[in-house]
């Protein structure tokens, strides 16, 4: 289990950097494809689209392969995706090379969550939190490396080659530690020999994981769900967690799209100074996703999201009713810390939610509903902005951080047992 999560950590770490290639390539490749911030939006929106599907269809392959055979599927494709991408020679091109980047983003996206909640279920105690923790250090990775090769005047193809060759080799050199099989309770791979032999629980929602008895299996009752829950109970589960996900990534994908625009035209503040906010965020946000596994195994996985929804609310409450930067910038940092730890609880809650070869597919319909909430939400946010300011659009992600509050509540309870770390 200790070889797993370390590589599915860095698979993580891989899928950031990955991404972070094309992200700080992007004023180039705007400059050298010859279109605007319209041409742009809608590129991203396609590359979206494209990625929402693919998460559809990789949720089916793992149920039949296994997740770390959508991880060897979804790497190359990444990578060999960058490399078309510094390659195209206009905007309708550049388009279907994003087709494929997201379509590769996707797949890798999905078998290594599922991954991650396999590991998470080996180890019976929380591990989510700091395994995304590792995204975004790929992410910082990547924007480190590619601005110097940029400012050293590399060609774009040249630099994105680079970062896609170290993406590939990275993810080739920790393959042979992912779970191997497809996950389900006595079939292939090496889950069940591992729960056997520590005692951790099969299946389980992750706040039982966190807090039921060492040893129980939950699922002992032949049921498709945790608690013993039938098929109706498994649909609202599913349906509550997959606009949990929308919501959270809306509430994040805000900061990195509008906090520099409100520093500027609500604040008054100079353009070289408004990233400050989304700066402090991402910090906030690494640091607290680190820390945020223990105190999901002392509190229970729905508990991290009621509290961090109470504590992004707060954040963002700052940022509306004090017109200052200073306060807007402490405001982004409360309102990272509180996001931190929500979305690995919402991926693991929905990897849990139902046994076997089936679990992948729920995890990649939360997953892909959370993209959808990240793709439509600069839209929504620039569209209440013309209607009542931005700093009156920021009540949306207020009101859907005290909406996440209230429907955690329909989710399982904790269990009261404690369960030994291993």
């Amino acid at each position: 289990m200790r070889s797993a999560r370390l590589g599915i950590s860095a698979t993580f770490l891989v899928c950031g950097f990955g991404m972070a290639t094309w992200v700080v390539h992007i004023p180039s490749i705007v400059d050298h494809v010859d279109t605007d911030d319209g041409g742009l939006g809608l590129l991203l929106l396609v590359m979206g689209v494209a990625s929402i599907i693919a998460m559809q269809l990789g949720g089916l392959l793992a149920a039949r392969l296994g997740s770390k055979a959508l991880c060897l599927m979804g790497a190359p494709l990444m990578a060999a995706s960058l490399v078309i991408v510094g390659l195209m020679p206009n905007v309708w091109w550049l388009g279907v090379a994003l087709v494929v980047l997201g379509a590769g983003q996707s797949l890798l996206d999905i078998g290594m969550n599922d991954q991650a909640v396999r590991v998470e279920r080996g180890y019976g105690r929380p591990i989510m939190g700091s395994v995304h923790a590792f995204y975004s250090i790929g992410g910082a990775l990547g924007a480190a490396l590619g601005g110097p090769l940029q400012h050293l005047g590399w060609p774009i193809v040249a630099s994105m080659t680079l970062m896609a060759a170290l993406t590939l080799l990275g993810q080739v050199l920790v393959m042979r530690t992912l779970l191997p099989g497809v996950d389900s309770t006595g079939a292939t791979g090496a889950m069940p020999v591992v729960a056997v032999a520590t005692g951790a629980i099969p299946v389980v929602m992750p706040d039982a994981a966190a807090s039921g008895s060492a040893g129980r299996d939950h699922t002992s009752s032949g049921g498709t769900a945790p608690f013993g829950a039938k098929a109706p109970s498994v649909l609202r589960m599913g349906l509550i967690l997959a606009f949990l996900a929308a919501s959270f990534f809306l509430a994040e994908g805000t900061v990195s799209d509008w906090s520099g625009r409100h520093a500027v035209a609500e604040l008054a503040i100079d353009p070289a100074a408004a990233s400050l906010g989304y700066g402090v965020f991402s910090v906030g946000m690494t640091i607290m996703r680190f820390a945020i596994d223990p105190i999901s195994h002392r509190i229970g996985a729905m508990n991290v999201v009621r509290f961090g929804a109470m504590t992004a609310a707060l954040g963002v409450l700052l940022v509306i009713l004090v017109p200052s930067h200073p306060v807007s910038v402490v405001g982004w940092g409360i309102y990272g810390l509180g996001l931190a730890g929500i979305v690995p609880q919402l991926f693991s809650a929905a990897g849990s939610l139902v046994k076997g070869p089936k679990a992948p597919v729920v995890l990649s319909r939360v997953v892909g509903a959370g993209y959808a909430g990240l793709l439509v939400g600069p839209a929504v946010i620039g569209w209440l902005s013309g209607l009542v300011g931005l700093t009156g659009a920021f009540w949306l992600p207020f009101c859907l951080c005290l909406l996440g509050v209230f429907l955690t509540l329909a989710l399982p309870p904790d269990k009261a047992e404690p369960v030994s770390s291993r």
